[in-house]
């Protein structure tokens, strides 16, 4: 990875981890977009970072960046993504990937057609023991999935004065949790379990209908520890829960609950696989332990331990057995994948980490899900659903 630079847009809560990560991975960040050109300055300076940019125009013709990091509200991840591939970067987009299966789509083509590396930052696969449940799957331990079920439980957003850009659709686009967190457990749930969705039926609700929006910005996540000094009610038009039944391609069934208002849960999410032979269960909350569940012997918890994994999937425990990991290694094991590939050189090869692929899938599942809720049915998935067909 010696040699490869990146620059990073956007420098709320995800930009700043962005740049953690590529820190401790050795990779040079060598310049930073903000909002402003003043947040940009200020980034640099208190980083160490030698530049920051006046405009993603600016960013992406720098001769001196492989790669571009987008951590920018969600409208805007596919203007830029486009404009760094059609410059010659590497991407690493945040989720979700567009606003539409129509703009991902798109950036699927594009990345095909210029041979970039083109990755979405679904890091919570990254877990050591998410990466051990995974290879167990594959290896057929616990025989074959008959279902899945969980959820992402949050309460950043559970009084009408907490407000963050997501709940602006002309920011974050027409759905929120679904968008926001459940991109990340579909996601997940697919990696694990190597199925697709053929089906899904889904039930939308908004408990705060009104919120009081400050009259200045608010850093995803600050609303929980300040209250705005000047505020103005708003009509909220996104989902503050969600209910998703999923039927997979070849007869499993799934079950996901989303919420962003749900007192006590900072960020819970969990899933549990049921198969024919054992279960696997994890939760985000205590992520160094794997309940692996028989009904014939004794349940088992797996403390994660390199030593007692998978050997393909041993490598990316970062820390011997004992050393707990946790949120930040995850992205740190995304990002050595993806600076790897790229640095190899092989391009030919299977690509180790999510791609625009994956983010596209996420897409045409959430405009499966949007036409579920508008007319109240079970709606196929169709791999390469438009804009226009989820309104039909």
């Amino acid at each position: 990875m010696d040699g490869l630079r990146a620059a990073v847009a956007g420098l709320g809560f995800m930009g700043f981890t962005h740049v953690e990560a590529l820190r401790r991975l050795g990779v040079e960040v060598v310049g930073l977009l903000g909002s402003t050109p003043e947040k940009g300055q200020a980034a640099a300076q208190s980083l160490g970072i030698p530049h920051f940019y006046e405009d993603f125009g600016e960013l992406v013709a720098d001769p001196t960046v492989d790669v571009v990091h987008i951590c920018t509200p969600n409208y805007l991840h596919y203007p830029m993504a486009k404009a760094a591939l059609e410059r010659g970067k590497h991407v690493i987009c945040e989720k979700p990937l567009a606003t539409s299966s129509r703009q991902s789509l798109e950036l699927v083509q594009l990345a095909q057609k210029t041979g970039l590396v083109a990755a979405v930052n679904y890091n919570l696969r990254y877990y050591p023991l998410c990466l051990e449940a995974r290879a167990r799957v594959q290896a057929g331990e616990i025989g074959q999935v008959r279902f899945i079920h969980g959820g992402y439980l949050q309460d950043w957003l559970f009084f009408a004065t907490d407000w963050n850009w997501r709940l602006d659709p002309a920011l974050g686009g027409k759905w929120r949790a679904v968008a926001d967190i459940g991109t990340h457990w579909l996601d997940m749930a697919l990696w694990l379990t190597g199925l697709r969705v053929a089906a899904v039926i889904a039930d939308f609700a908004t408990f705060i209908p009104t919120r009081l929006k400050p009259r200045r910005s608010v850093d995803t996540f600050a609303g929980k520890v300040t209250a705005p000094e000047e505020a103005e009610e708003v009509q909220v038009q996104t989902e503050d829960y969600a209910a998703i039944l999923l039927a997979f391609e070849g007869g499993a069934r799934g079950v996901l609950t989303l919420s962003q208002i749900s007192a006590g849960r900072k960020n819970h999410f969990w899933w549990e696989l049921n198969g024919s032979q054992a279960s696997l269960s994890w939760d985000q909350e205590h992520p160094n332990e794997l309940w692996i569940g028989y009904r014939d012997r004794p349940n088992e918890l797996l403390i994660k331990d390199p030593a007692l994994m998978h050997p393909a999937v041993r490598p990316l425990a970062g820390y011997p057995g004992g050393h707990a990991e946790g949120y930040p290694d995850t992205f740190l094991q995304l990002y050595k994948a993806v600076y790897s590939y790229i640095a190899d050189g092989d391009f030919s090869r299977p690509r180790p980490f999510p791609t625009f692929e994956d983010g596209h899938r996420q897409m045409v599942l959430c405009e499966a899900i949007w036409k579920s809720v508008r007319q109240k049915r079970w709606v196929e998935v169709r791999e390469r659903l438009c804009e226009k067909d989820a309104h039909d």
